[in-house]
C-alpha cells in the first residue's frame, strides 16, 4: 500500500484539479443558466454569448499553452487561481459586460489546467510505472460536473439566488485548489516535455486526423453541454426535476472515464474513441427525434457518458504518438476542441436570430461527429 501511495496522491490531486477547472470553471454556467434566467433576467441569446465568451477563452488558453514554454506547474497554479477568482466575482453585483470578461477568463484557466494536469499526471505516473491509473484522473471532470450540478440544484431547491449559487461554487473551487496546490508537482519528464515548443511541419501533418476528429467532438458536444438544463426547464418548471439533468450528465462522465480506464488495453484506443463518438452523435440527435424529459435525460447519458471519455482517449493518444512533444500536441488538440465548441453556441445564436430551427445545427453536429471518426481511423498506425 505504501508503494502505491504516491501514485494515488497524484491521481486524486489530478482528479480534483480537473473537477475545479472543468466542473466549475468550464461547465458550472450550464446548471447556473436556469437560475440566472429566473432572477437575473438573462435571455437565451445573452446566455449563448456568455457561453461563447467562455469557449473563446478556452481556445485562447489552449493556443497559449501550445505556443508557450511555460512549466506545467505554472500553468496549473495560474489556472486554478483564475478559476477561483472568476467564479467568486460572478457572485458580485456586476453587470453583463463584466460577466463576459469573467467567463472568458474562466475559459482560459480551464484550458491551462486541463493541459497542465494531463501533462503532469501522465508523466509522473509513467515515472512511477503506474500509467494504467492515468485515465482515472479524467474522472475528475465528471465528478466536478456532478458536484457542481448538485450544489446548483440545492441552491435552487432552497430558493437561493444565482449570486448565492456562484458564491457556493467559488467556495468549492477554493477548497479544491487548496488541496491540489501542494500535491501536484511536475517531475523531470513533464518538465522536459515543455522544451520542444514548436512541432515540425511533418509532425503536425501526421497528427492532422487526430486534431480534426477531436475538434469535431468539441462542436458536437457543445450543444447539449450548453443547453440541456435550459431545455429541461422549458419542459418542467419545477427545479427539483429539471436541475437533475446536469448531475446525470456529470455522473455519466464520471462512470465512463472509469470504465474506459478498465477497457484500455483490451480494446484498441482509436476504435474505442470512434465508438464513443458515435454514441455522442446519438445523444446529440436524440432530442431532435423525440421530445420530452426522458429524451433529454437519455441525451445527457449519451453525451455525458462520452465527452470526457473522448478527452481521456485523446490526451492518451497524444502522449502515445507524440512522445516528448506530447504537451504541445495536447494543447493543439485542445485548441481544435475549443474552436469546435465555440461554433456550437455561435451557430445556435445565429439560427435564433434568423428565425431558423436549432435542430438544423444539431443535425450538422451529429453528422460531423460521425464523419470525424473517418479522419481518426484513417490516421497512420490506426487502430492503436
Amino acid at each position: 500500500m505504501q508503494k502505491n501511495r504516491p501514485a494515488l496522491v497524484i491521481v486524486l490531486a489530478s482528479l480534483t484539479a480537473l473537477a475545479v477547472a472543468m466542473g466549475i470553471g468550464r461547465f458550472a454556467f450550464t446548471p447556473m443558466l436556469p437560475l440566472m434566467q429566473a432572477d437575473a433576467g438573462l435571455s437565451l441569446a445573452r446566455g449563448s454569448t456568455l457561453a461563447f465568451a467562455n469557449y473563446t477563452g478556452y481556445l485562447v488558453g489552449a493556443l497559449v499553452a501550445a505556443r508557450a514554454t511555460f512549466r506545467p506547474e505554472g500553468l496549473l497554479r495560474g489556472g486554478l487561481i483564475l478559476v477561483v477568482a472568476a467564479t467568486a466575482l460572478m457572485a458580485a453585483p456586476l453587470d453583463y459586460p463584466v460577466w463576459l470578461i469573467l467567463r472568458f477568463g474562466a475559459g482560459i484557466a480551464s484550458a491551462w489546467v486541463l493541459v497542465a494536469t494531463a501533462s503532469i499526471s501522465m508523466a509522473r505516473l509513467a515515472e512511477l510505472e503506474r500509467s494504467a491509473l492515468a485515465g482515472m484522473s479524467f474522472a475528475g471532470v465528471g465528478a466536478g460536473i456532478f458536484v457542481a450540478g448538485l450544489l446548483c440544484a440545492a441552491v435552487a431547491a432552497c430558493g437561493g439566488s444565482s449570486r448565492e449559487g456562484w458564491g457556493v461554487l467559488a467556495a468549492a473551487a477554493a477548497l479544491g485548489s487548496a488541496f491540489v496546490w501542494p500535491r501536484l508537482r511536475a517531475g523531470t519528464t513533464a518538465v522536459a516535455e515543455t522544451r520542444p515548443a514548436v512541432m515540425t511541419a511533418s509532425t503536425r501533418s501526421g497528427h492532422g486526423g487526430l486534431i480534426v476528429c477531436y475538434g469535431l467532438a468539441g462542436f458536437g458536444y457543445s450543444l447539449p453541454a450548453t443547453f440541456l438544463p435550459a431545455q429541461a426547464r422549458a419542459l418542467v418548471a419545477d427545479p427539483a426535476v429539471f436541475s437533475w439533468v446536469w448531475p446525470v450528465f456529470g455522473l455519466a462522465a464520471l462512470i465512463s472515464t472509469l470504465a474506459g480506464s478498465l477497457l484500455e488495453g483490451h480494446v484498441p484506443r482509436r476504435r474505442l474513441w470512434a465508438g464513443a463518438q458515435w454514441v455522442m452523435a446519438a445523444g446529440v440527435l436524440l432530442p431532435q427525434w423525440r421530445q420530452g424529459l426522458g429524451a433529454l435525460l437519455a441525451a445527457a447519458l449519451c453525451v455525458g457518458g462520452t465527452f470526457m471519455l473522448l478527452t481521456m482517449l485523446g490526451m492518451q493518444e497524444a502522449r502515445a504518438v507524440a512522445g516528448r512533444q506530447a504537451q504541445n500536441l495536447m494543447a493543439r488538440m485542445t485548441a481544435a476542441f475549443a474552436f469546435g465548441q465555440l461554433c456550437g453556441p455561435l451557430l445556435v445564436g445565429a439560427a435564433a436570430a434568423a428565425a431558423m430551427s436549432p435542430a438544423l445545427i444539431a443535425w450538422l453536429a451529429g453528422l460531423g461527429l460521425m464523419a470525424g471518426t473517418l479522419a481518426l481511423l484513417r490516421q497512420p498506425g490506426a487502430p492503436t
